[in-house]
């Protein structure tokens, strides 16, 4: 297990966009957890920190310059010349970092690790309850959830959708660094094998109620605190 990763990042593709030394400081107070090396002349700067925070941090500039792209075709398409956009004009910090423009409204995007989602949908369901002007939806690509949250049209409340998005972030971050996963495999792979651990995993949840026991076909994940989980799948096991 590495405590921690070094990862290069290539900041060049932001040059047009914004003024690179000015992005990196927001993304410095964006990703407190990593530790940013200086920026080089070609663009390249160093990350060390969490493999997870890494992670978050990648997912997050490429859904950055997804959004910029797309946004950049739309006003191609109004004109052929576009000035050249700083980074005072388009602030990216943690209000309005991930803020997508569409023809219904404004869109909050917030990158979680799947666990992490599932864990709160099912323990803080609370968090994604909203009124009926903001909507919620989730997309999960293997390890990464992406949250869109965003205005139903009937409003222009900004504030509202970014208020939903700082209450997903706080409680994910939160969650994610108090949370671990241990996975039980089944042997015989046979149904019977499956009923036992189904019985098993629900005989013992009422001492463990703050565990979140996921089954599949080949094996149980199971998330909660490390001590929980530990006493928990040994138990199971036996």
């Amino acid at each position: 297990v590495f405590s921690s990763v070094t990862s290069v990042l290539n900041m060049s593709i932001f040059k047009d966009q914004f003024v690179l030394e000015d992005l990196i400081q927001e993304l410095k107070k964006k990703s407190t957890a990593l530790s940013f090396g200086p920026l080089q002349s070609n663009g390249h700067i160093s990350v060390q920190g969490s493999f997870p925070a890494i992670k978050l941090l990648r997912d997050f500039l490429l859904l950055k310059a997804k959004s910029l792209s797309e946004k950049d075709k739309r006003e191609e398409s109004k004109s052929h010349q576009r000035p050249k956009r700083r980074l005072q004009q388009h602030r990216l910090n943690t209000e309005t970092s991930n803020f997508v423009y569409d023809a219904d409204g404004e869109r909050q995007v917030v990158v979680l690790d799947t666990d992490t989602y599932h864990y709160m949908k099912y323990f803080f369901p609370r968090t994604f309850l909203v009124n009926d002007d903001v909507v919620i939806s989730g997309i999960t690509d293997g390890d990464i959830t992406t949250v869109y949250i965003e205005n139903d049209g009937s409003r222009s409340d900004a504030g509202q959708v970014l208020r939903v998005k700082e209450k997903i972030e706080n409680q994910s971050v939160e969650l994610h660094n108090t949370l671990r996963k241990e996975r039980i495999y089944f042997v015989e792979h046979i149904r019977n094998e499956k009923q036992r651990y189904k019985w098993a995993c629900e005989s013992l949840k009422p001492r463990y109620p703050y565990v979140l026991v996921t089954l599949y076909d080949t094996h149980i994940d199971v998330i909660g605190k490390s001590s929980e989980i530990f006493e928990f799948t040994k138990e199971v096991s036996n």
